[in-house]
């Protein structure tokens, strides 16, 4: 506490800019990993601020690379920011600002796919689910490469309430592509509506938060970059298991532009593929010529409801998977083609034995007659 009884704010001293430490350690983006920079740091602060307030806050911080974001949490006065980095050579420049903000900053070297959060921060931090959220935050520029598989792990934890989520309904702020931020974020109807529209939107509130362009970013990516932000739900729309709703949702956008059924009924064998189609869609009492971008997630809080009770009925429901179907299917004709292609050499193989056969016997001529004369 200051002597005028106001609170002291934390400032980062004097460091070299971004593009400095890029020089410094000879940093250069790996296009197979899909690393972009963001240099401008009034873009890393307007993303920081997009995230809420995050005074004495404890902040996860996904893929910090040289470390923008990084310096704009730390100047937004948080209590700790963890930051994981899986490339190696990002952890000196990163190590700089950790010893230019003693006790604030913690660096993991290590995969964020993988890493367990649920205990890196204090259990007192932990709210109830139907709390307000904890002061807990995740922030972060993701690469492109990881960022739909990234998501779609933090949304099943969402559903489970655990991995980041074990602390409560923690918020989440995050770049994406814009397409994919825009898919995210798509209303019912939309073009851009998708299997990532639904999974996100059942668990989330989600709100795409502003644009920025690619020429912002070093190299230059081929698209522009969203802002997302996540809160999750204290209910979730859809009160099915994870597992099964995006086995629902997944079977009905394979087939995005056909009608709905058509996705819907490869979730049962071909054996009784019409009939079970058609009782889901009887008991969801949806309308079989919607297109998928025309189901709202009340159709498929129907659709998932009326699968579950379908697949209680029969265990060995949900475990059908008609890819599986197929790859046995195609195995079958296979083998049955390759028997015969096996069966068609091997008589082409007697018959080309016999007409070698034929061209390398002597000819033996006209039997003599008995009575002809030698």
């Amino acid at each position: 506490m200051a002597a005028s009884g106001t609170l002291t704010t934390f400032r980062l001293p004097p460091l070299p800019t971004i593009r400095e430490i890029i020089k410094l350690f000879r940093l250069q983006a790996v296009k197979q990993l899909s690393q972009n920079f963001l240099l401008d740091l009034r873009l890393t602060d307007k993303i920081v601020r997009k995230a809420g307030n995050l005074t004495d806050a404890y902040v996860y911080e996904v893929g910090p690379g040289p470390g923008g974001i990084t310096r704009s949490i730390l100047n937004a006065g948080v209590a700790e920011l963890l930051v994981v980095e899986k490339d190696s050579r990002f952890i000196p420049g990163l190590q700089m600002l950790s010893d230019a903000a003693p006790g604030k900053l913690r660096i993991v070297h290590g995969d964020v796919l993988t890493f367990k959060i649920e205990k890196a921060f204090p259990e007192s931090l932990k709210r109830q689910w139907e709390d307000d959220p904890p002061n807990v935050h995740i922030i972060g520029n993701l690469p492109f490469s990881v960022s739909t598989p990234l998501i779609i792990k933090w949304l099943e934890n969402v559903s489970h309430r655990d991995g980041p989520f074990a602390y409560g309904r923690t918020q989440m702020t995050l770049t994406f592509q814009k397409e994919v931020a825009e898919r995210l974020t798509a209303s019912t109807g939309s073009k851009q509506r998708s299997r990532l529209s639904v999974m996100a939107q059942y668990l989330c509130s989600v709100e795409q938060v502003f644009t920025i362009p690619g020429r912002a970013f070093v190299p230059k990516p081929e698209v522009d970059v969203g802002v997302v932000h996540f809160t999750p739900l204290t209910q979730p729309r859809i009160t099915q298991p994870f597992e099964l709703v995006e086995k629902v949702v997944q079977n009905v956008f394979q087939f995005r532009r056909k009608f709905c059924h058509r996705g819907l009924s490869m979730l049962f064998p071909e054996t009784r593929r019409p009939e079970s189609t058609g009782k889901l869609l009887e008991l969801a009492d949806v309308d079989p010529t919607l297109r998928p971008r025309q189901l709202s997630v009340s159709h498929f809080k129907s659709l998932c409801d009326a699968y579950r009770q379908m697949c209680d009925e029969d265990p060995r429901l949900f475990a059908y998977n008609f890819r599986e179907e197929l790859k046995k299917s195609k195995s079958k004709f296979q083998e049955e083609d390759d028997t015969e292609s096996t069966s068609l050499k091997m008589k082409r193989a007697r018959e080309s034995t016999r007409a070698d056969r034929n061209r390398t016997t002597p000819s033996r001529g006209p039997p003599f007659h008995k009575n002809t004369p030698r």
